[in-house]
C-alpha cells in the first residue's frame, strides 16, 4: 500500500468520510500519488488547512443567514415628561431647582421657612394699590425684609393703555425708609416686543431716582375668566416679550426677573431662552413648591397677613439678597 493510500485510509476511518470524499482527496493529492518524500511530509498540513478553510466558509454562511440584531434607530425626543403635577417639558440646558422640597415648612404665623441652615433666605411681600396706605415701620417690625412694589400696569382692553400705580412712589420711598430692600414689577399685557420695551422704559423712567436693590420684574399673567388683549399671544411671542423687557432692564443696570406660575412655565414660556434671568415663581397651594426648574423667589401665598397692612397680602421667600 502506498503512503498516499495509507493516509487516505486513516482519514476515512477517523472522519467517516464517504467514498466520494476519498476520491476528492485523492484527486487533490494527485491521481498517481507520485510525490516525493519531502512533499508527503506536508500532507497533514494540507488537510488541516483545508479543514480550517471549510470551517471559515461555514461560519461566514451561518453568520450571513442569521437575522441581524442591529440597534433600533433612535432620535432625540423633542420633549419628555417628569411626573410631578402633570406634564413637564424637558430642557436639557435648564437647571433644576436646587432646593429640597422637604426642607420647606410653614410656621404657625403662615410664613414659609427653609430648614437647611446652609441656605440663606429672606422673607418679603409684594404690594400694589390694592393694599392702600401701608405702615412700613410696622411691616419691617413684623419680620419683612424686602418688598416688590407694583410700578404700573397695562390695561386689558384693545387700547392697552399704560397706567402708573397710584401708590408706587409712596411705597418705594416709605419701604426704603423703613429699612426694607425694594424691587418693582410691571403688570404686563404686551402683545409684541415693541410694547414690552415700552413697558420697560416706563418703569425705568420712574425708578431712576430710587435705590432699587431687588429685581425689576416682567409680570405677564393670564386671567381665564376675563377677555384680554393677550388671549392670542403665543408662547414664542410671550418669550420674546419677556426677553426684550429683561434686556432693557439689564442694560439700565438693574436685575431683571420674570414672574410666572406653573402654567406659564410649562405651557407658554420657552424656559431655555429665559434661563439667564431671575425667576419669581407663584404657587399658592401647598406648603412645598412644585416647580421643577430653578427659581430664586417663591410667592407662596396671596392671603398672608402682616402688621401695618389692612387685609391680605402676597408673601414671598427669596433665596438671594441680590447684594
Amino acid at each position: 500500500m502506498s503512503i498516499c493510500d495509507d493516509v487516505l485510509r486513516k482519514i476515512s476511518k477517523q472522519t467517516a468520510c464517504s467514498a466520494g470524499k476519498r476520491d476528492l482527496i485523492s484527486g487533490y493529492l494527485g491521481k498517481d500519488c507520485n510525490m516525493t518524500l519531502k512533499d508527503k511530509k506536508f500532507i497533514p498540513y494540507y488537510i488541516a488547512g483545508g479543514v480550517l478553510v471549510l470551517i471559515a466558509v461555514l461560519c461566514v454562511v451561518i453568520i450571513s443567514a442569521s437575522p441581524k440584531n442591529e440597534p433600533e434607530e433612535t432620535t432625540e425626543p423633542e420633549s419628555t415628561t417628569l411626573f410631578m403635577n402633570g406634564e413637564v417639558p424637558y430642557y436639557e440646558d435648564v437647571a433644576a431647582s436646587a432646593y429640597d422640597k422637604e426642607d420647606f415648612t410653614m410656621t404657625d404665623e403662615g410664613r414659609i421657612v427653609y430648614s437647611n441652615a446652609s441656605v440663606r433666605y429672606t422673607t418679603g411681600i409684594d404690594v400694589s394699590s390694592h393694599q392702600g396706605t401701608i405702615d412700613w415701620e410696622k411691616v419691617a417690625a413684623d419680620g419683612i425684609e424686602f418688598a416688590i412694589i407694583r410700578i404700573g400696569y397695562r390695561g386689558y382692553g384693545a387700547a392697552g393703555n399704560i397706567c402708573e400705580d397710584e401708590y408706587s412712589e409712596e411705597n418705594i420711598k416709605n419701604a426704603s425708609a423703613a429699612g426694607l430692600k425694594v424691587g418693582v414689577y410691571f403688570y404686563s399685557q404686551a402683545v409684541n416686543t415693541d410694547e414690552a420695551l415700552e413697558e420697560a422704559e416706563f418703569v425705568l423712567d420712574i425708578i431712576e431716582n430710587y435705590d432699587i436693590e431687588y429685581p425689576v420684574v416682567f409680570d405677564w399673567e393670564n386671567e381665564p375668566d376675563i377677555a384680554m388683549r393677550t388671549d392670542n399671544v403665543t408662547g414664542d411671542e410671550l418669550t420674546d416679550c419677556a426677553v426684550s423687557f429683561c434686556n432693557a432692564v439689564k442694560t439700565a443696570g438693574y436685575t431683571p426677573a420674570i414672574y410666572l406660575n406653573l402654567n406659564n412655565a410649562y405651557n407658554q414660556y420657552d424656559l431655555s431662552k429665559i434661563k439667564q434671568y431671575c425667576i419669581w415663581y407663584a404657587q399658592h397651594e401647598g406648603e412645598q413648591p412644585e416647580m421643577y426648574y430653578s427659581y430664586t423667589i417663591w410667592q407662596y401665598s396671596d392671603t398672608g397677613t402682616v402688621d401695618g397692612i389692612s387685609g391680605n397680602v402676597d408673601l414671598n421667600i427669596s433665596f438671594s439678597d441680590f447684594a
